[in-house]
């Protein structure tokens, strides 16, 4: 089983990907039958590894793709950090995608890709190697395509196109470093740190530069973030997805490997390239936030929003300080929580009563009361109120930040919490303290729909339970703890 385990994670998504696709517009009640049982077999399968590394067990597959090339798939508690949220946001994103669309058009095609691009996140958490982590780094750009241009119409297609260009641009450059780097020294696995030690700095310098511009254009780093604010035209299970779990995810995943687990920390730290990349994160962090200030449209500000936010994952992991980089690891989990709840709340407001446009909130919260209340939680998160998950990211970030020597990082931090504050508070209050225009009778409940109103509610309460219970063995935070006592102390 410790071999097979890890290749029994991913057919859990690979699977359904692959029989949905053959399915009748028709057969929605096997559609989803077969996509709940992907969800909860993954599920099943994540605890049963969950309780096994935490007991010091391992689990690791290799296939022999070519002479000297391997598909490996590890197990390591980096892994499992980021297999575990994307197993959780993929079964409630599943549910949340059913209600959503419920009778729409081309949905075996839109589920199929929908499975196999979780499939391709599967596979990056578990990539033991470089080349089994560009296989499914570009397998994600492939599948998620599709769900960015699914409503077929040309803001869409616009979106898509630029979408690949992006995406394109920045596996060539991964690629390009890869190859480099592996004709250099053989191939690179994530287990075998301290592979590079023996090459000059200058090329460590620029294969370091190629890898990260690769990664930050998913990460959405500034200036590469141009495709996220608009594949917004996505519908918005594709935004929840994009935005918590799967692309932008894995671009800060990616930096944080090849940080500790190709690099190491005293090699990045020896060659001087981890300052310059918390002052990029530091930078992509202020500017996101200042962009979404400017928004009107309610998902263009939650864009702008994760392009501020995962930056914090990158900028914990360059600062070399144990706290800062358990607040990041943490982050990872933390933002995916707080910002799916946002994307379930305004996909929601959009569907039930046609609210995309901040001027459009007024008095929201009166009309669908629980779906407000999801967001705002996440909302105040986001902020870094106690005692939600955000707040735990961001103190462990600004201790670190000073057990670091890098106490510039506290004013990052804290103008960050301020336009938070800024670009959040205003929607609720209209939400909530103004009355709305619109009669308060309705003609039916915006909140009739429990599978709508069940998973924002469910994640919101993650939030929060991540923050009030961040000392429980489970939890993110202490999860991302374990990560740097066993397994990235310098």
């Amino acid at each position: 089983m410790t071999r097979a385990l890890p290749l029994l994670v991913l057919s859990t998504s690979l699977i359904p990907a692959c029989l949905i696709f053959f399915l009748a517009e028709k057969s929605a009640r096997m559609r989803t039958v077969i996509n709940l049982s992907g969800a909860i077999a993954k599920l099943a399968l994540v605890a049963i590894m969950l309780e096994g590394v935490r007991s010091g067990a391992t689990y690791e597959f290799r296939h022999t793709l070519l002479p000297g090339l391997e598909l490996v798939l590890r197990v390591d508690p980096l892994a499992l950090l980021f297999l575990t949220l994307s197993a959780f946001l993929w079964f409630l994103t599943t549910i949340y995608a059913i209600a959503y669309f419920h009778n729409g058009k081309d949905l075996s095609r839109f589920f199929g890709f929908f499975s196999l691009c979780v499939a391709a996140t599967t596979g990056i958490a578990l990539s033991g190697s470089f080349v089994t982590f560009f296989i499914f780094y570009e397998l994600l750009t492939l599948a998620t395509w599709p769900l960015v241009i699914h409503n077929g119409d040309q803001a869409s297609i616009s979106a898509g196109r630029r979408y690949l260009v992006y995406t394109m641009c920045g596996s060539a450059l991964l690629l390009a470093a890869i190859v480099w780097l592996e004709s250099l020294v053989g191939p690179i696995e994530f287990a075998r740190r301290n592979a590079l030690a023996g090459l000059d700095e200058w090329t460590l310098r620029l294969a370091f530069a190629l890898l990260v511009a690769g990664l930050a254009v998913k990460a959405a780093m500034v200036p590469l973030h141009g495709w996220l604010p608009n594949a917004m035209v996505a519908p918005a299970p594709v935004s929840a997805l994009l935005h918590a779990v799967a692309v932008v995810k894995a671009g800060a995943f990616g930096i944080v490997r090849v940080i500790y687990d190709v690099y190491g920390v005293a090699l990045v730290d020896g060659i001087g390239v981890g300052l310059p990349l918390a002052v990029m994160a530091s930078l992509t962090i202020v500017y996101g936030s200042l962009r979404a200030l400017q928004q009107n449209d309610i998902k263009r500000r939650l864009a702008y929003s994760t392009v501020s936010q995962v930056s914090y994952i990158v900028l914990g992991a360059s600062l070399f300080g144990p706290y800062a980089t358990i607040g990041g690891l943490a982050h990872l989990v933390h933002q995916g929580l707080m910002k799916i709840t946002l994307f379930f709340c305004a996909g929601s407001l959009a569907k039930q009563i046609g609210v995309t446009r901040i001027d459009q909130l007024d008095g929201v919260a009166h009309r669908m009361p629980l779906t407000m209340s999801a967001f705002s939680i996440a909302a105040l998160g986001m902020i870094g109120i106690p005692p939600i998950a955000g707040f735990i990211s961001k103190w462990y970030l600004g201790f670190g930040a000073v057990q670091a020597g890098q106490a510039w990082v506290l004013l990052v931090l804290a103008a960050s919490s301020l336009l938070n504050a800024a670009y959040l508070l205003p929607l609720l209050a209209r939400a909530w303290l103004r009355s709305s225009p619109e009669p308060t009778s309705e003609k039916r409940n915006p909140e009739s729909d429990r599978w709508l109103i069940w998973p924002p509610l469910i994640t919101a309460a993650a939030a929060l339970a991540a923050g009030v219970f961040a000392g429980f063995v489970y939890s993110p935070l202490s999860w991302a703890t374990l990560i740097i006592s066993e397994t990235y102390t310098p």
